[in-house]
C-alpha cells in the first residue's frame, strides 16, 4: 500500500506556523471514492485513508514505513521565501512607483 511522507505547509486562515514542523504520513487511496445515490453524500470504503500518523522526524516517518513493509515516497517542503517590509518603505524618497491613495 503506498504512503506519501511530507511535512505540512502553513494554513492559508492563520498567520502561525503551528503543526508545520512534524513529518505527516498519509495512505494513498486504493478504491475510488463514489457517490451514495440517495443522500448524495461522497465516501470510501478504504479505511486507512483516515490515518493520519505524525512523527518529528523525516528519519522516523521512514523508518517506521520500512519496519512496517510500506512502499512510500517523500515530498520535500518548499521553504517559503519572506521578503522584508517596513511600513516607512511606503514613504521613501527613492520609491520606485509613487504612492497613491
Amino acid at each position: 500500500m503506498p504512503a506519501k511522507i511530507y511535512r505540512p505547509a502553513k494554513t492559508a486562515m492563520q498567520s502561525g506556523k503551528a503543526k508545520t514542523h512534524l513529518w505527516v504520513l498519509e495512505f494513498d487511496q486504493e478504491q475510488p471514492r463514489r457517490i451514495d445515490p440517495i443522500l448524495g453524500y461522497t465516501s470510501s470504503g478504504d479505511m486507512k485513508q483516515q490515518l493520519r500518523l505524525t512523527f518529528e522526524t523525516r528519519e522516523q516517518a521512514e523508518a517506521y514505513a520500512k519496519r512496517e513493509g510500506l512502499e512510500y515516497r517523500v515530498v520535500e517542503p518548499k521553504e517559503a521565501a519572506r521578503q522584508i517590509v517596513s511600513y516607512t518603505d511606503n514613504f521613501r524618497f527613492n520609491r520606485t512607483q509613487p504612492w497613491t491613495h
